[in-house]
Formats: structure tokens, sequence, C-alpha cells
């Protein structure tokens, strides 16, 4: 059923502008700017958006206050204005697709558990869900199918891991934790000695310790300690596909874009970035606050607050000036080709003027 403009905009705390529209005919879901139709409601947040809403066909926009006024000039029809466009995008869209109610399964009786597991209580461990020896998993707690959890795992409450995600034996997960499908954590670290012409492993006998109210996404790989711990400090969010290796301590509050690596033993500080493909060396230190951005390749220690880029990485504004240079290079070799024309006409000329050229010689 429609939810009206005005229970939205009394729920959102917006002032409700109908614009053009003679009634208030209700939203049904939400959409982007460009795709949004006459049940949507959508959202403008930046100046630069705002040609947008020309074609925009939305039964509301949801605009930030000191955007309204030049809304209203691109978009006839109703507006909700709100202090913050996106924040109250967000409320609508979770009020327009409530989430779907927790079940309330228990342990199923078609998942492997050992009979040593303690499982708290309101936990659901789904069929084919797969348990082992001595490991404690809290409260609140959803464990998917096919998901493998090894001897020995401590799990806190509230936390959700999704189909097909491996916990090697021995992991430490902290509360609210959310672990997305295929993920693994706790192989061995890609760690060998080169002997007699052959690799020869080294044991990893450490572990993972991830700390409260971490995100990490599907496919992506954490790798145990080779003595001590892999640790993910809390509140870090990890997409999908990225690679920490062994005996990384990673901060408090990082965010890691998808495909990102670092090598066994770096350290990042609180709240560092890092875009898409970054890939960082091992034992570097990343600082409090720094931006590396995407598909830089570092070789060095980061200091903090910084912003890095390119391959090899350094320093955002250096590697602006190389950018701009290495864009002109075509340019500087056509300029250096034809100098060099230049100058070995001079230099005929100068033999020719002094007899001291190849045909000088001859004569």
């Amino acid at each position: 059923m429609p939810v009206s403009l005005a229970s939205l905009a009394i729920q959102l705390g917006a002032e409700l502008d109908l614009g053009s529209a003679e009634d208030d005919q209700g939203i049904c879901d939400v959409a982007a700017l460009e795709q949004a139709g006459p049940t949507d409601l959508t959202y403008l947040d930046g100046d630069k958006y705002l040609s947008r809403l020309d074609s925009c066909r939305a039964g509301g926009v949801l605009v930030n206050r000191e955007l309204a006024a030049k809304a209203r000039q691109h978009f006839p029809g109703p507006l909700l204005v709100v202090p913050q466009a996106q924040e109250a995008f967000i409320l609508a869209m979770v009020t327009l697709r409530p989430p779907a109610r927790r079940p309330h399964l228990g342990v199923s009786p078609h998942a492997v558990v050992a009979p040593s597991a303690r499982i708290g209580g309101a936990t659901n461990v789904h069929p084919l869900a797969c348990i082992g020896e001595r490991v404690i998993i809290g409260e609140h707690c959803d464990i998917h199918s096919g998901v493998v959890i090894g001897d020995d795992c401590v799990i806190g409450d509230g936390v959700t891991i999704y189909p097909n995600a491996v916990l090697y034996p021995g992991m430490q997960i902290g509360s609210r934790v959310i672990i997305h499908a295929a993920a693994v954590i706790g192989a061995d670290g890609f760690g060998y000695r080169f002997h007699n012409g052959a690799y020869l492993k080294i044991p990893h006998t450490g572990t993972v310790r991830i700390e409260e109210d971490v995100e990490i996404g599907a496919g992506t790989t954490i790798d145990r300690g080779m003595v001590g711990a892999t640790v993910i400090g809390k509140g870090t969010k990890i997409d999908n596909q990225v690679m920490i290796g062994h005996n990384c301590q990673i901060g408090r509050h990082n965010a890691f874009a998808s495909q990102v690596g670092f090598a066994g033993s770096t350290v990042t500080e609180d709240y560092v970035r890092c875009g898409g493909q970054a890939g960082v060396s091992d034992h570097l230190r990343l600082g409090k606050g720094c931006t590396l951005g995407p598909k830089a390749g570092v070789h060095v220690d980061v200091p903090p607050g910084e912003k890095f880029h390119g391959m090899p990485a350094g320093p955002d504004k250096e590697q602006i000036r190389i950018h701009l240079h290495v864009q002109r290079l075509p340019e500087l070799r056509k300029e250096l080709q034809a100098l060099v024309q230049r100058v070995a006409l001079l230099e005929r000329q100068l033999a020719a003027e002094t007899g001291t050229g190849p045909s000088a010689a001859a004569a």
C-alpha cells in the first residue's frame, strides 16, 4: 500500500512542499534519481546533480535545505526538505522496504554440531552448517547453511555468518560482526623458506582476532598469524575480495574497498581508507587517517593523514604533477625530435663553414 508523503514527512522530520502536485498521491518504493517513477521517492545530495531533476519523474524528492530553492527551479513536483537528504533517504528506504523478520529456528537437526560446542540463546544454526568441538557461540547469532566453524573458535553475541564462510580452528570473533558468504578466516599465511632448491612451508600456529562491529565482505580472506594474531580492529569495514596477510594489525574504523591486498605484518592505524585494488607491501605502517587511492602500489610507510596515489605510490600532489608530465610526453617527444633534427642541421652547416666536416676531409 502507498505511504502518503505527509506521513513520510512527519517520520523523516521533513518540510513537505507539494509544488505543482494537486494532491498527495503517496509513495510505494524508493529509486535512484534517474530511474524513479511517479510512485517512487528519490533524493538529491549535491549541486552537480541538479540538472538531472529536469527529466525526473519521481513522486517525491528528498533535498537538503540549502539546495531546496535551486531544486524547485528544476523540479515542479513534491519536495521533502530535510537537513541530510541521504540520511533521510536511507530511513525512508527501510520504511518502505522493511527487512524480513528474523526467524527463530534454533539449532537445525540437519546441522552438524559437535557435542562439546556451546551455543547461546536465540541463536539460529541453519541446516548443513558444521560446528566443531569446543566452539563457543554467543546469543542472537545467525549461522547460515554451509558455514564451517573449526574447533575452539569463540564467537560473540549478535554475529551473522553467511553461507559457505569458513572459520579455521581457533578463530576469535567479537560481537556484532558480519561475515559475508565464502569469506575464509584463518587460512595459513603465505610463508616459505627456500632451502636446497625447494620451498619449505613455515608453520602458522597463530590465530585471527576480529573485534566488535567489523563487517567482512564476500570472498575476503584473512590469514592467521605465524605466531601471534592477525587483528582486525573494532568497527573496520572490509569489502568483497580483500586479502589480508598473516600477522597484519588492522586498526579501528578502517575502510577497504574491493580487491585491496595487504602483505604480511602490515600495520594500519585508525581510520585508514584504501581504494579498490590498492596493494601494500609487507612490514609497512599506514598512519592514522591516511588514504590510499585506487590501484596504489605502496612500498613505503605512509604518514598520518597523507593521501597516496600511483604505482609506486607517492603523495597526492606529487603524483598529480607526475601524471600531468606523463600526459605531455607525446608532445615533448615531438619537440625533442624537432630539436635533434635542428641540431643536426646546424652541425652540418657549421662543418661546411669551417671545413671540419666529412666532405672537407675527403677533399
